[in-house]
């Protein structure tokens, strides 16, 4: 009885939603029409970055979808997303939280989606501002980073020794989750290579699920009443993973507390001993919760993206063995000798920040910026954009855009040789990690460490890829999520230089 009487609301909330759209229709952004109760649903098939992409050939750049009883507006070009990200910035500062996202309490509490104008969130994002990312809080961590590139290097090494082909992806991986946990909890969590190493199995497998459940489309997203039923279990399956990050984290937490009271402890140099001291004082009301979920959120967002993003380039240059070849004799023409690059090492080398580059725009972070919402009536070339509108940057689609990208679909870093365009969030072309008040605050130690990671693989070694033709067609293949992920892992046998 009590599922009967959530589908009849269901299905007179989804026809006055209809019925109200149609009313308004001439006010919003064109789109395709939608199909009663469902809407548009049924028209965005497979991946919905693509699935949007095809959609906007016919709609255009600003496009209206009824999802459901949920209004989206998808942009899918630079100049809408500067004017939505940038001079409209205060009207769209706030997240669309979904569904799944309601788990833990991780809605309230965490930086990625909690209200721009609360409190909580402006605390956070200071103290990541300026207690991890900062240029100084960069400095004083470079030692670490070295540190973490030299094992990368000798678990390679290793396996050229053996003349055995590696997973490039899990070496990636294990390499940001040591450094995020270094810088986190000043303790080495992984082990390159064990069978039963915690990074490459257990942990990565909380992390990859997260990402990946997180970008299904989700019915309880589209009809709010059915979410307590969690009809795909998406919820469910989000909450395992993301609980299991939430009780390592607060085991973290609770064993420094403890050693905090010890008469011989020794105040350690890393970001928990910072976030424990601002608990214990009066500046800030920071909750144990905070820190907790805090931790989760950089751990997620750190060790996913740049590991990802290393393997698709290691992907492009195998596949681009005259980029390869560019990009070493650069690396050896300015690092020489020196096997680890310093991060004051990548101004000097162009060609690897345009191979950079052309990885974001070729393999986009994250294909769909992460979804707005309208917090007012809003005119956006000559259209409104509703309060409670669902509003999403369709990045990938801009990436693909021929009016943009000459030969869009090739892997051409000489397209950014001499150009004055970066990933900081000032280019509306290329914002792999957003632009405005909600871009990623963990941009500098994600891109700085990205280059690092790529030139060690690089400048170091020579690399075979498994598998031979076969293996090649595949490589591109991806799985969409919060973050666009490898389908194949990529397989390579090193060869030490």
């Amino acid at each position: 009885m009590g599922a009967f009487l959530l589908y009849t609301v269901a299905f007179i909330a989804a026809c006055a939603a209809v019925l109200l759209s149609r009313r308004r229709r001439g006010e919003f952004p064109p789109g395709p029409a939608p199909l009663p109760i469902v809407g548009n649903v049924f028209q965005i098939r497979g991946d919905p970055h693509k699935s949007f992409a095809e959609l906007a050939k016919t709609y255009g750049p600003l496009m209206t979808l009824r999802l459901g009883t949920q209004l989206a507006v998808v942009i899918s070009s630079p100049e809408i997303a500067m004017e939505v990200l940038k001079k409209h910035s205060q009207a769209f500062s706030n997240r669309s939280i979904p569904d799944a996202a309601k788990n833990h309490g991780h809605e309230k509490v965490s930086w990625n989606v909690m209200p721009a104008d609360s409190v909580g969130w402006k605390r956070i994002r200071k103290l990541g501002r300026e207690k991890l990312f900062s240029h100084q809080a960069l400095q004083q961590t470079e030692g670490q980073r070295q540190e973490r590139l030299r094992k990368l290097a000798e678990h390679v090494g290793r396996f050229s020794e053996r003349g055995q082909v590696m997973n490039v992806g899990e070496a990636t991986f294990t390499t940001m989750v040591d450094l995020v946990f270094s810088t986190l909890f000043s303790i080495d969590l992984t082990d390159y290579g064990a069978a039963d190493s915690i990074a490459n199995k257990e942990f990565r497998e909380h992390i990859n699920s997260f990402t990946r459940y997180a970008g299904v489309p989700n019915v309880s997203d589209f009809f709010p009443v059915l979410a307590p039923l969690d009809m795909q279990g998406i919820r469910r399956k989000i909450g395992y993973h993301l609980g299991s990050l939430l009780d390592f984290v607060e085991d973290m937490i609770q064993k420094r507390i403890c050693e905090r009271k010890e008469s011989d402890y020794q105040s350690k140099n890393d970001f928990l001993e910072t976030l424990l001291d601002i608990w214990e004082g009066t500046e800030n009301d920071l909750t144990i919760k905070e820190i907790r979920h805090f931790c989760v959120d950089i751990l997620i967002a750190g060790a996913d993206t740049s590991a990802a993003t290393t393997e698709w380039a290691m992907v492009e240059l195998l596949l681009h063995s005259d980029k390869m070849a560019k990009l070493k004799a650069e690396l050896k023409s300015v690092l020489g000798d020196k096997s680890i690059m310093e991060g004051s090492d990548i101004s000097k080398l162009p060609y690897l920040q345009a191979t950079i580059n052309e990885v974001f725009r070729l393999h986009p972070v994250a294909p769909l910026l992460g979804p707005r919402e309208a917090g007012e009536d809003t005119r956006v070339n000559d259209y409104t954009i509703p309060k409670n509108a669902k509003v999403i940057v369709n990045f990938w689609a801009i990436t693909r855009d021929p009016s943009i990208w000459k030969n869009p679909e090739s892997f051409e870093p000489e397209r950014f040789l001499g150009k004055n365009i970066n990933f900081e969030g000032q280019h509306f072309e290329l914002i792999p990690f957003g632009s405005g008040r909600r871009i990623c605050p963990g941009m500098p130690l994600a891109s700085r460490m990205l280059f690092c990671m790529v030139a060690t693989l690089c400048h170091n070694f020579n690399w075979e890829l498994e598998g031979g033709v076969e293996s090649k067609l595949r490589q591109r293949e991806d799985v969409f999520g919060l973050a666009l992920q490898k389908k194949f892992p990529l397989k390579a046998k090193p060869i030490k230089v």
